[in-house]
């Protein structure tokens, strides 16, 4: 099995609570959020030199943000989704019904399909059992509840064919495959590829490689795994810190792996709590699927 080493990233403000990386393809920006400070993160990527060159609010926490093609990113920020424009001026677009600080949820993770639907998952701020849903956002704004009873919601992303979805819960410590039917966005059936159960670590944010193989980051562990779809665990790269967030392929190659980590948690975070860390893994990635759905008019149903 492989093990590598990530190197920590020196040019960027650790955050808080780090999530989320994605490459835009067409920016040529890594994204990532700091969900706690509710802020949106650009920067970017010279061979293995990350350098961070906007920051935006976007909500009062951003769990994930996704490219639009209509211009600038969507959001899933507090209860809800929102548009956030190239200048930085964020304009919520819906609130879930059911979600959001007044409901003692928020938004998490979330990705768009290979189509241009968006998915967004949402966790309670207490962790409570069964708090969380997925939440999609159809091509002609429609919002639908997809899955309920989750604890976590978190890392979603799509095989290469596009017909099986994988999506992690962390309350669970699982993550499952479901299929996928890419002309309705309905998940079907679906089986556990990972799991965690009793681990000391649990899965959160996810990518899908150029291989089809997964790269989970395992919260708690201080590593991100990759596992073939059938769960074979194939490689680990370690991380200095406990909290390893999320991960993904950025660069013009999609050949580093950029990995978020967290102080969340910690009483007594260390030094590379919440920083960025990079590797090389010889495998390269997929850029992010951009959400192709409207910016006005986004309606649950």
């Amino acid at each position: 099995m492989l093990t590598l080493t990530a190197t920590p990233v020196r040019d960027v403000e650790p955050a808080v609570h780090g999530e989320g990386p994605r490459w835009d393809a067409v920016r040529q920006e890594l994204l990532w959020v700091d969900i706690t400070r509710g802020l949106v993160l650009r920067a970017t990527v010279a061979g293995d030199e990350v350098h961070q060159v906007a920051a935006h609010r976007g909500g009062g926490t951003v769990g994930f943000v996704v490219p639009a093609a209509d211009g600038g990113w969507l959001l899933g920020a507090d209860g809800g989704f929102t548009h956030l424009s190239t200048d930085g001026a964020a304009s919520v677009l819906v609130e879930v019904p059911g979600e959001g600080p007044a409901a003692g949820t928020r938004m998490n993770d979330g990705a768009a399909d290979p189509v241009g639907r968006l998915f967004g998952g949402t966790m309670a701020f207490d962790e409570a059992p069964g708090a969380g849903s997925l939440h999609r956002v159809d091509l002609d704004g429609s919002v639908h509840v997809v899955l309920r009873d989750l604890t976590i919601s978190n890392g979603i992303e799509w095989s290469g064919d596009g017909g099986t979805v994988y999506l992690a819960d962390s309350g669970a410590a699982t993550v499952r495959a479901y299929a996928y039917d890419l002309t309705t966005g309905v998940l079907g059936d679906s089986r556990v590829v990972v799991d965690l159960t009793g681990s000391g670590g649990a899965p959160d944010g996810l990518t899908v490689d150029a291989e089809d193989a997964l790269w989970v980051a395992v919260w708690g562990a201080g590593q991100v795994r990759r596992y073939s779809p059938a769960g074979d665990l194939l490689a680990v790269v370690e991380v200095p810190t406990p909290n390893t967030s999320s991960c993904d392929f950025a660069g013009p190659d999609l050949d580093l792996l950029v990995i978020s980590t967290s102080t969340e948690g910690l009483s007594d975070p260390d030094e590379h709590a919440g920083r960025l860390f990079t590797v090389r893994p010889g495998v390269t990635g997929r850029a992010a699927a951009v959400y192709r759905g409207p910016l006005t008019g986004l309606r649950p149903v």
